[in-house]
């Protein structure tokens, strides 16, 4: 199922400040974007894993409500540090223990575009794993609305890895560059 809100905006997301990147890692201080503060009322705060595999495939999986891919993602817990919560995700997500401490790729802003309008601030990290498996179905665990959903994962190679749900792919060209 394709949702409007998963087609590239411009105006849906924005990076947020370099000069605020401090206060966008403290967990629980207020965050400021390029256009002023966000009200936590409205904000959720989200970790976004890429996983890469031989720094040339990167993890996705497909799962229930969008039609194009994504990357293991998740809300941040309370006064949970953004590089704790995505080893949670990745574990809960897909099964995998990351190998090294992941490596902050990007912030920004995202919209949601339902009424009535959600910000989500995403801190994009890159991890590796060592996993043999070409491809595989995880059932989620955790204690999030999608636990008990079993998502598909497969590897993509970097070079290929475009048009996901939810804007996901924004920062792949950034980590390219890095590997």
């Amino acid at each position: 199922m394709s949702h409007s809100h998963d087609h590239d905006r411009p105006d849906q997301r924005r990076p947020v400040d370099g000069r605020n990147q401090a206060a966008n890692h403290a967990a629980n201080r207020p965050v400021r974007s390029p256009s002023g503060p966000l009200d936590a009322a409205t904000t959720v705060r989200k970790v976004c894993a890429y996983v890469t595999r031989n720094q040339e495939e990167l993890l996705v999986f497909d799962g229930p409500g969008h039609d194009d891919p994504q990357v293991p993602k998740g809300t941040i817990e309370g006064t949970e540090p953004p590089p704790q919560a995505l080893h949670r995700e990745v574990r809960e997500e897909s099964g995998l223990t990351p190998d090294d401490d992941p490596t902050h790729v990007a912030t920004d802003v995202w919209t949601r575009r339902h009424h009535p309008p959600r910000h989500y601030l995403r801190h994009f990290y890159h991890v590796s794993v060592d996993e043999p498996r070409d491809a595989w179905t995880h059932t989620v665990t955790g204690d999030g609305p999608e636990c008990g959903a079993e998502f598909a994962y497969s590897w993509l190679e970097l070079d290929e890895a475009t048009d996901f749900a939810l804007d996901l792919h924004d920062y792949v060209p950034l980590l390219r560059e890095r590997l």
